[in-house]
């Protein structure tokens, strides 16, 4: 597997009903290498810190075998970024990988922690209300990862991936999950074991509180 793009968000508004809101979806292929830090790409734009960014989602990864799926799906060429993706790879095919998957991009070093779940504003960069319905449908959600390793990575880098062998839960059973909890105690201690992402470890924690309490 290779970098096909290193993928830089810049300031963009999209038109909601009412209104025009500024995003950082909007992600431009670099020239040259980019620098990766803890909290992602030197110079990538996120304006919803609430739901994007930080050290356990610093890296948002789409691969080119989805990107093929899609044009199949939707009959016309799709450019690297239009996911909202910082790094493009040739080859990688999100729903099989697990959550602790570790990725050697270059120099530096990502784990995969969660899947990306499709929100309004995702739809609105497509131009499709429906989007959010069929990129839930596909079930090709992408990587979010952490950085464990900083450094530079451009486009043409080689990519390594080393699995996670500890007990991991599969990226599709995350993304499923999500729409359809198991809220079995057993279950959510699974998700917890794995080194997922903060954002959905509150969750697990949350659903586990509930679990217990109702029995």
């Amino acid at each position: 597997m290779k970098v096909i793009s290193v993928n830089v968000g810049k300031v963009g508004t999209i038109q909601r009903k009412l209104y025009r809101e500024k995003t950082g979806i909007f992600k431009i292929p670099a020239e040259g290498a980019v620098q990766i830090n803890k909290l992602g790409l030197v110079g990538d734009v996120i304006l919803s810190e609430k739901h994007h960014g930080g050290p356990d989602q610093a890296v948002y990864i789409y691969g080119d075998t989805d990107y093929d799926w899609w044009r199949n799906e939707l009959g016309f060429e799709l450019a690297p970024g239009i996911f909202g993706e910082n790094l493009t790879i040739s080859g990688l095919e999100s729903a099989a990988f697990a959550i602790g998957d570790i990725l050697h991009v270059g120099e530096v070093t990502l784990q995969v922690t969660a899947p990306r779940f499709p929100c309004k504003t995702f739809s609105a960069r497509m131009e499709d209300p429906q989007f959010i319905k069929k990129f839930r449908a596909a079930e090709r959600p992408g990587l979010y990862c952490r950085v464990l390793k900083e450094g530079k990575v451009q486009a043409g880098a080689s990519v390594r991936v080393e699995k996670y062998e500890e007990g991991s839960v599969s990226i599709l059973n995350c993304y499923r999950d999500h729409y359809a909890p198991d809220l079995q105690a057993s279950t959510i201690r699974k998700f917890l074991a794995a080194p997922i992402a903060i954002r959905m470890r509150a969750e697990k924690e949350t659903q586990l509180e509930k679990a217990l309490g109702n029995n």
